[in-house]
C-alpha cells in the first residue's frame, strides 16, 4: 500500500486545514489509518487513528474536541479536519496504515506504511 499526505499549508491560530491521505495498491479498507505529526527537534507523535469498520476513531487529547478524523473507503482516502489550530500544531504530518489485530493506535510500531508527510504551520 502507497500512501500520500496531502492538505498541508500555512495558516493562522484560530484557523482551519483538512489534511487528506490517498492509498493506492492495496484494499484499502482492510487497515486502520493513523495520523503523526513531528515538530522540528522532537519525536513523531501521533493525532488521531480510526478503524476499519464499522468506524471507530481515537484521538490524542492534544487535539481532542479541536480534530476529526474520517475515511471514505470507496474512494481510498482519511481525512484530518483540524479546526482551532494553534501554533504548537506546526509540524510535519503523516498518514500511516496498519493492520495488526489489537493495535495500539498511538505506536508508530504497529504502522507497515507510511506516506511522505505534508507540512502544516500556524502562524500566532
Amino acid at each position: 500500500v502507497q500512501l500520500q499526505a496531502s492538505g498541508g499549508g500555512l495558516v493562522q491560530a484560530g484557523g482551519s486545514l483538512r489534511l487528506s491521505c490517498t492509498a493506492s495498491g492495496g484494499t484499502f479498507s482492510n487497515y486502520y489509518v493513523g495520523w503523526f505529526r513531528q515538530a522540528p527537534g522532537k519525536e513523531r507523535d501521533y493525532v488521531a487513528a480510526i478503524t476499519w469498520s464499522p468506524d471507530s476513531t481515537d484521538y490524542a487529547d492534544s487535539v481532542k474536541g479541536r480534530f476529526t478524523i474520517s475515511r471514505n473507503n470507496a474512494k481510498n482516502m482519511v481525512y484530518l479536519q483540524m479546526n482551532s489550530l494553534k501554533p504548537e500544531d506546526t509540524a510535519v504530518y503523516y498518514c500511516a496504515a496498519g493492520a495488526r489485530y489489537f493495535p495500539s493506535y498511538y505506536r508508530s510500531s504497529d504502522y507497515l506504511y507510511w506516506g511522505q508527510g505534508t507540512q502544516v504551520t500556524v502562524s500566532s
